[in-house]
């Protein structure tokens, strides 16, 4: 069997009505955590006030995608005269839907505003659906279909999703020294996840790097063409260290938003199995999710020469330790996100392998990180 063969085998589509809206409601659940938690992460200094401020909105985008995923998908499983498909998951990699699913929802979006106006407006929709049921007596399916395919497409026409692709966007950290943010997302197709990307960067260019362009452009296409999941950070951070003079990262960060495990819905990995075997929780209760940020630091600057009568600044990386070198990174921190009952399953269960991982805990209308 070739790889991907094996890959597909582990995608599964969400065929039942209740079953798609339970995953959509887990998720909607999960994802409004998230912004929490990333706040939390500011407060222990793992982010600052600008980096926070691009990562929700990386965050935001993402819930986005999943309520227009979920109205596009809002009538699975029920007879409405047109075949819809169903939401295919990744169950054992990742939890979340496949990379096709985000490429047909771009898609779709070019096409939105044509889509749209062979649609009635929401309004006339809600009307004939209640003269359906007053009048006829009987479940407005096909209206109800259309309804839904009406807020996916206003959805998409709103924009600001988390696309397969989301270019680089740059904030101004200090206009004195010319220091910059850039960031940008992706979603892996190859573990299906979203992985969203922070770069910290002087520039010692003549023009400022937001008003040069084309400097601008060539840095957004080599940024995005990097973005990908098994390149280590400082091999990012070198090639764009040694393409681009007068331009010095300083910070990068990587966060890697899952895998989500529910018994529900994953073929579980990683002794979670037990854990959410043990917690026998209710439905909506019965996941996990893993939250993995690498952020890598230059150190210091070293004159490097270039050519026979000038130098130019190079970062030396801070690499602590054995792990350090061999991770790419300066620091890796590994956190999981579980509601209160499966938290308690999985420190009566003594689970192996969380010993180093952060444990968020949601229950009660509260999120706070569990003290070990």
């Amino acid at each position: 069997m070739t790889l991907k063969e094996d890959l597909v085998r582990d995608h599964v589509g969400l065929q039942e009505n209740r079953q798609a809206r339970r995953y959509f409601a887990k998720f909607e659940r999960i994802l409004d955590n998230l912004p929490r938690i990333a706040g939390e992460m500011e407060a222990r200094g793992k982010l600052d006030r600008v980096e926070l401020a691009a990562v929700s909105t990386h965050l935001t985008a993402l819930n986005r995608t999943f309520r227009a995923l979920s109205h596009k998908y809002l009538m699975t499983g029920r007879d409405t005269g047109v075949f819809l498909g169903s939401l295919t998951v990744d169950r054992h990699a990742s939890g979340f839907p496949v990379l096709r699913e985000l490429l047909s929802m771009a898609s779709d979006a070019a096409q939105a505003a044509d889509a749209l106006t062979r649609l009635p407006a929401a309004d006339d929709l809600k009307e004939a659906m209640i003269a359906t049921i007053v009048g006829e007596r009987r479940i407005p399916t096909d209206l109800q279909y259309a309804m839904s395919q009406r807020l996916y497409l206003d959805e998409l026409r709103n924009g600001d999703l988390f696309w397969p692709r989301n270019d680089v966007q740059i904030e101004t950290l200090a206009t004195e020294d010319a220091r910059y943010l850039l960031h940008w997302s992706a979603w892996d197709g190859q573990r299906n996840l979203p992985v969203i990307w922070l770069m910290q960067i002087e520039d010692n260019g003549r023009r400022p790097l937001p008003q040069d362009f084309a400097r601008l452009a060539r840095v957004q296409g080599h940024l995005m063409a990097q973005a990908l999941p098994d390149l280590k950070l400082v091999t990012v951070a070198k090639g764009f260290d040694d393409d681009f003079e007068g331009l010095h990262p300083k910070r990068l960060l990587r966060l890697t938003v899952g895998p989500m495990y529910s018994s529900a819905f994953t073929l579980q990995t990683e002794g979670l199995g037990a854990v959410l075997e043990a917690a026998r929780a209710p439905a909506g209760e019965d996941w996990a999710l893993a939250w993995t940020l690498e952020t890598l630091k230059s150190k210091r600057v070293e004159k490097e020469k270039a050519g026979w009568f000038s130098t130019v600044d190079k970062q030396v990386w801070d690499l602590p330790g054995l792990e350090g070198p061999e991770a790419g990174a300066t620091h890796t921190e590994r956190a999981a996100i579980l509601p209160e009952r499966v938290y308690q399953a999985m420190t009566e269960t003594a689970a192996a392998g969380f010993s180093d991982v952060i444990k968020y805990v949601v229950g009660g209308g509260r999120l706070w990180r569990a003290e070990e």
